[in-house]
């Protein structure tokens, strides 16, 4: 093979062929490698998984509304404060914590900041990056999620606030036609392409394909949808050279619709779920933190125990939970907006953390920890914030 010139410069045979090649590229260096390794181990360690505190200012106005609390810059603080500020022994079940970029920058009545309070016990802060669903033209009511433009520079800033890892949304829909190829292809490759970024200025990104609950599909579909969500997910992050490694990912559980007649148990909720993820995710990923995607409290912990418990197909990777409802329903009701009530808050994230990192393990007994919200129903129709 002779010389070939590129931009100019001739090149010798090797440097031709190579600069051709597809599959030619490099891994993160190995420093970037264990760092992200690091991360995301530390993320998924057994029995431990992550309070998403994640919510907008307006979805958080939302959770306040139920209990009849003022959406103020100052109660939003003193409700984060709350969860921050509970006892160290929570760090025995809480690996991570999502932070919304307000509460980045927030500090307790006593001046020290939001990240240092939750580094002191021993818990990872994170940050959700992306800026929210937007409708896809050409679609039936699809989405995709913005933010990339400036995501680099915003990652930077996060890895030296403190933060070290990430979590980005996309949401799919089930129906009759959806999702589509368009939907399932934008929502991977903006996936990937945020994945990149993160793991370029040292963030373990959460990768989050969440197929939303609305609907009458039953659990044979939710299982196909998820494993071809999945499948494009994957195939993307393998296009832009993601280090599996140092990813976590946030998927749905397979459940059926909401509005589905027909009721299946934990145990047919698990299996679908695990031989979803069977097909579909590479034994690099270190593991797995499902979304409860508005299931009750109980059911959360229910069917996380069960996916643990379940011997359908091989389980390479750590299962367990980044609940953001359903570690925080309770919660919101014990305290209220009061001040005096913040103890009984804090006393219930202390026994749902408990009872989802029993589950995590399989060893949770269902029906055990009863909360303020009892089996009270989290569901939110077309879920976006």
């Amino acid at each position: 093979m002779g010389n070939c010139i590129d931009k100019g410069e001739i090149l010798t045979s090797d440097e031709c062929t190579r600069s051709t090649m597809t599959t030619y590229f490099t891994y993160p260096d190995e420093a970037l490698q264990q760092e992200l390794r690091r991360i995301a181990n530390a993320i998924t360690a057994k029995g431990k998984g992550i309070l998403a505190a994640d919510e907008s200012v307006s979805t958080m106005g939302k959770r306040l509304a139920d209990i009849g609390v003022e959406n103020t810059d100052e109660l939003r603080r003193k409700y984060r404060q709350l969860l921050f500020t509970t006892d160290k022994s929570v760090s025995e079940y809480i690996s991570g914590v999502i932070l919304f970029h307000e509460t980045v920058y927030q500090k307790s009545d006593d001046g020290t900041s939001f990240i240092d309070l939750i580094k002191q016990k021993g818990i990872i802060p994170g940050i959700k990056v992306d800026k929210g669903v937007v409708p896809l033209m050409g679609s039936e009511g699809e989405s995709s999620t913005q933010g990339l433009d400036d995501l680099s520079q915003r990652c930077a800033q996060y890895k030296k606030d403190g933060c070290d890892f990430a979590k980005w949304r996309c949401v799919l829909k089930i129906g009759k036609n959806t999702p589509s190829y368009q939907s399932m292809l934008e929502n991977a490759n903006v996936l990937a392409r945020y994945a990149s970024i993160c793991q370029m200025n040292g963030l373990v990104p959460i990768v989050e394909p969440e197929v939303l609950p609305d609907g009458e599909h039953d659990l044979d579909r939710a299982q196909k949808v998820t494993e071809t969500v999945l499948a494009f997910v994957y195939k993307a992050l393998n296009d832009h050279h993601v280090f599996l490694e140092g990813t976590l990912l946030k998927p749905n559980m397979v459940t059926a619709g909401q509005s589905c007649s027909k009721k299946f148990t934990p145990d047919e909720v698990a299996k679908a779920t695990v031989v979803a993820l069977s097909r579909t995710m590479p034994a690099a990923v270190p593991g797995v933190t499902f979304l409860s995607g508005g299931q009750s409290e109980e059911e959360a912990s229910m069917h996380l125990d069960a996916i643990n418990k379940c011997v359908a197909a091989k389980k390479p990777w750590a299962l367990t939970f980044s609940y953001g409802r359903a570690l925080q329903a309770s919660v919101l009701r014990a305290w209220g907006g009061k001040d005096e009530n913040v103890k009984a808050g804090q006393e219930e994230l202390m026994k749902r953390a408990k009872a989802n990192s029993s589950a995590s393990q399989g060893t949770y007994e269902w029906g055990s920890c009863k909360g303020h919200a009892g089996d009270a129903g989290l569901f939110i129709k077309d879920h976006a914030y």
